[in-house]
């Protein structure tokens, strides 16, 4: 046995394999637990037809996290996971026709807003690009990368007033209207707050940084395998690193003594020593109901999980085209005309009156899933996802999804992909999330108001259960590639600290 006794991390999605990697880089005796038969948790893959989509995150940003978690491995990420940066990064599109490419560097970035919004307005760019990059030095070592379970976290008064200084305890939509006027500019920084649940009204200015990762940090993707190849990539490299994988498995049981944790009870009636153990999953599902039936010991109750509040939901369509539309770019965001009602709506539980939607459809450089081949006119696929309320707002999404997808398909036939009703496609709804695992069939987690962030989001430890730790979007972080990625590094790192 290992230095540290033995780690059973519970779940191989990116959360629970970044912990994995780290621990395994380190010498630590690690066995991963799986309940699907293949790496990758939320960042999973389904097949539609001959095609395999991709049916987690397709937005990979910072791709300098991934490639420490790699080192921290002893490995080398160009090797295992070659990626490039997507160009452009984003496609933006408007109801009145115009259009907005969001592209690499300050210069040329400035020269788009120009000719869109006139030069005025990209003055004002260029001002709010660079307070987005302060924000972003201000808030990354201070709270992002920071372990937010140490009671020493709490003592950051300097970091708390500069973001004050900066506009990061003001509304995000009433910080970025300070700085820009044009409707298309300040919908394009502030559409960010839909991944973490929360309207521009309601979301705090601090998540502004999120706009800085994906227009100016840049967005990324595999050049091969779509994204579900980032956790097949980690799974290989932590198995390289000594890690244990068991998929097709389910942890049942996190066995404690008045120690803190002692072993991992699985479905096949097997009993997994450990002297540590990270949760790397839905962390609602895992406590279970009140009568203790769930992965967690009773004693390892969240007060911050007593009433939580789940961030909305989505609907999300996969179409398996034979041919990929000329000039598509690889993410495309058409905004819907409305904008205030469309959040109101979701907040009350209902689906959006005129969403905007998300397309992505990965190119002939990327060999992504659903590609057969290079060259830009073989088969590919195109996923459209609108936001949605989760299944707690009480709809009949057996009766609801259908309208929704015809109203998509008739959405997009306007926006120029043609008649998709008789394509081939693979529908992922709010129940089907459900089924998938997520509670109140929500892929998003905990929302991002200021009670669940920081130092309100869920523990990354257990405080009554030594040697139990958390990882995940439902803990700091928080949403996202990169916060998750982050939580199984400070998982890691707690572990390797408290047993050197």
């Amino acid at each position: 046995m290992t230095a540290g006794g033995p780690v059973v991390v519970v779940g191989a999605g990116l959360g629970g394999l970044a912990a994995a990697m780290r621990l395994a880089g380190a010498g630590r005796e690690v066995t991963v637990v799986e309940a699907a038969d293949v790496p990758g948790g939320c960042c999973g893959t389904a097949a539609l037809g001959s095609h395999r989509v991709d049916i987690g995150p397709s937005v990979l940003t910072m791709p300098g996290v991934l490639a420490d978690t790699f080192a921290a491995a002893g490995q080398d990420l160009e090797r295992w996971l070659p990626l490039r940066r997507l160009d452009p990064y984003y496609r933006l599109t408007f109801h009145d026709g115009s259009r907005l490419d969001v592209v690499a560097g300050a210069d040329a970035m400035a020269e788009r807003v120009r000719a869109l919004c006139g030069p005025a307005e990209a003055v004002r760019y260029r001002r709010f690009r660079q307070l987005l990059g302060e924000m972003f030095e201000a808030e990354w070592s201070a709270f992002i990368d920071r372990d937010m379970t140490r009671l020493r976290a709490l003592a950051r008064p300097y970091a708390l007033v500069r973001l004050a200084a900066l506009g990061g305890f003001r509304r995000l939509d009433g910080l970025v209207r300070r700085h820009l006027t044009d409707e298309r500019l300040i919908r394009a920084h502030t559409f960010q707050a839909l991944y973490v649940g929360l309207s521009p009204r309601r979301a705090l200015g601090v998540y502004a940084v999120i706009a800085h990762m994906d227009t100016v940090g840049g967005v990324y993707f595999p050049r091969e395998g779509g994204m579900h190849a980032v956790p097949r990539a980690m799974a290989a490299a932590a198995e390289k690193a000594g890690a244990v994988f068991r998929y097709g498995v389910r942890a049942t049981r996190i066995e404690t003594d008045g120690a803190g944790v002692v072993a991992v009870r699985l479905d096949t009636g097997e009993r997994l020593a450990a002297r540590h153990a990270v949760v790397a999953c839905d962390l609602l599902r895992a406590h279970g109901r009140r009568d203790g039936d769930g992965l967690l010991p009773e004693e390892a109750a969240d007060w911050r999980l007593r009433r939580p509040r789940l961030s909305p939901s989505c609907l999300v369509a996969h179409f398996a085209l034979d041919r990929r539309p000329d000039g598509q770019a690889h993410h495309t965001l058409h905004f819907g005309r409305e904008w205030e009602t469309t959040f109101a709506e979701l907040e009350a539980g209902r689906p959006q009156p005129d969403p905007s939607l998300l397309v992505t459809c990965p190119g002939p450089d990327d060999h992504g899933p659903g590609d057969h081949g290079p060259g830009g006119g073989g088969p590919a696929v195109l996923s459209v996802l609108e936001p949605a309320p989760n299944t707690r707002g009480g709809a009949d999404w057996t009766a609801l999804t259908p309208r929704l997808v015809d109203r998509m398909l008739g959405r997009l036939a306007g926006l120029g992909y043609g008649d998709l009703s008789g394509t081939p496609r693979l529908v992922f709804d709010p129940p089907a999330w459900r089924r998938r695992g997520h509670s109140a069939g929500t892929p998003f987690a905990l929302d991002a108001r200021f009670t669940q962030t920081a130092w309100f989001r869920p523990s990354g430890a257990a405080r009554r259960v030594p040697g139990l730790h958390f990882a995940g979007m439902y803990t700091a972080p928080g949403v996202g590639v990169p916060p998750v990625l982050i939580s199984g590094r400070l998982a890691a790192e707690r572990i390797l600290e408290s047993t050197p």
